[in-house]
C-alpha cells in the first residue's frame, strides 16, 4: 500500500491593518498612520504597510501589546448624541472633554469612532469595536449618506441652492450637497436638511460659507440607515441590538462573521436548556443548617450530638 503524502495547510494570514482593525485597535486608516509613524512592531520588527500577520504573532502598538487572534468577540455598536463642546479625539492637550470620556471604555479592545463632528456640532455619532464595520461605514467608496439639520443666518436664494447642489470648487476638491430640503424657520434664521456622501472636514459649514451664508447650528440626524432617536437626550448613548447590527452589516454589504452566529447559537441553546430544567424540576432552595442541629466536631473529626434539652418536670397533683 502506497502511503499518501499530506501537506500541512498554510496558516491564514491577513494584512496587519485589517487584523488590528478587526480586533478593535482602530480603523484601517488609523493603523496605517501608526505604521507610518513607526509605532507598530510585529514580533519585534517595525511593521511595513504591506506586512501580513497570522494567529499568535505578537504586536506592539505604542505602549500596548496584543497577540493576533482570528477569534471574533462580541460585536458592538453605539449611537451617541454628541453635545456641543465635546471633541472627537482620544485625548485633548487643552483638557477639553472628549466623546470617548462620555461613552466609557471597553474591557477588551476599544471604541472606534465612525467619522467625526467638530466641537461646535452636535448629534448622531456612531461607535463600534469592530474595525471592519467602521472601515465600511467611513470609506468614500461606500458613498453612505450623512444627513444634517442646519440653521443658517443670511439670505438663501434659489441660485445659491442650485449652486450648492451643482458643486463648489474648494481647497480640497469639488464638493456639493446631494440634497437640500427647506425645513422652515423665522426671520434671518432658517433651517435646512442637507445630505452629503463624503464627510470631509467641516464640509457642510464650508459649503455654506462659500456662498456667504453662516451656519449657526449643525446637528447630524442620520448616518446611513441609522437615525438619531428622538428620545435620546444630549450626552446619552444607546446600544444597538443584535438584529440592528446585522441589518447594518447588510446595509454596508459586509459579510457577517459565521463564528458570531455559532457563539450566539450556543449561548441561546444553553439559556433555553437552563430554562427548561427550571420549568420541569423547579429550583430547590438549599436547606439551612444550624449549628444546634449539626453539632460540633470532636478532635477526631466525628460530630458530637447536640445536648438534649431537659423537659420541665411535671408537678405532682
Amino acid at each position: 500500500m502506497v502511503e499518501k503524502r499530506t501537506t500541512a495547510e498554510p496558516e491564514k494570514a491577513e494584512r496587519v491593518q485589517k487584523a488590528l482593525a478587526r480586533m478593535g485597535f482602530g480603523s484601517r486608516r488609523e493603523i496605517e498612520r501608526l505604521i507610518g509613524e513607526q509605532k507598530i512592531r510585529i514580533n519585534g520588527q517595525l511593521a511595513q504597510p504591506g506586512d501580513h500577520v497570522k494567529d499568535g504573532d505578537k504586536i506592539n502598538i505604542g505602549n500596548r501589546r496584543a497577540v493576533i487572534s482570528s477569534e471574533i468577540g462580541r460585536i458592538r455598536v453605539l449611537i451617541y448624541n454628541k453635545p456641543e463642546g465635546e471633541i472627537c479625539t482620544q485625548k485633548d492637550d487643552e483638557g477639553r472633554r472628549t466623546v470617548f470620556e462620555s461613552i466609557g471604555k471597553l474591557q477588551t479592545g476599544r471604541w472606534i469612532s465612525v467619522g467625526r463632528l467638530d466641537i461646535n456640532s452636535s448629534g448622531l455619532l456612531l461607535f463600534t469595536n469592530y474595525g471592519e464595520l467602521a472601515n465600511h461605514l467611513m470609506h468614500p467608496s461606500s458613498e453612505i449618506e450623512r444627513e444634517y439639520a442646519v440653521r443658517v443666518n443670511g439670505e438663501v436664494t434659489d441660485d445659491i441652492i442650485k449652486q450648492l447642489l451643482k458643486g463648489v470648487e474648494l481647497e480640497d476638491g469639488f464638493l456639493k450637497f446631494d440634497s437640500i430640503t427647506d425645513s422652515g424657520g423665522q426671520g434671518a434664521n432658517h433651517w435646512y436638511n442637507v445630505i452629503i456622501k463624503e464627510g470631509k472636514n467641516r464640509e457642510v459649514r464650508r459649503l455654506w460659507q462659500s456662498q456667504d451664508v453662516r451656519v449657526s447650528r449643525l446637528i447630524r440626524v442620520r448616518y446611513g440607515n441609522l437615525s438619531l432617536p428622538r428620545t435620546l437626550k444630549l450626552g446619552r448613548k444607546v446600544e444597538l441590538s443584535l438584529d440592528e447590527i446585522k441589518a447594518l452589516f447588510d446595509f454596508v454589504k459586509l459579510e457577517w462573521p459565521a463564528l458570531r452566529d455559532e457563539e450566539v447559537r450556543q449561548k441561546s441553546n444553553k439559556a433555553k436548556s437552563l430554562s427548561m430544567k427550571q420549568q420541569l424540576y423547579g429550583s430547590k432552595p438549599k436547606a439551612k443548617t444550624s449549628r444546634a442541629s449539626t453539632g460540633r466536631k470532636h478532635k477526631d473529626g466525628l460530630r458530637k450530638k447536640p445536648k438534649s434539652v431537659p423537659s420541665k418536670v411535671k408537678k405532682n397533683r
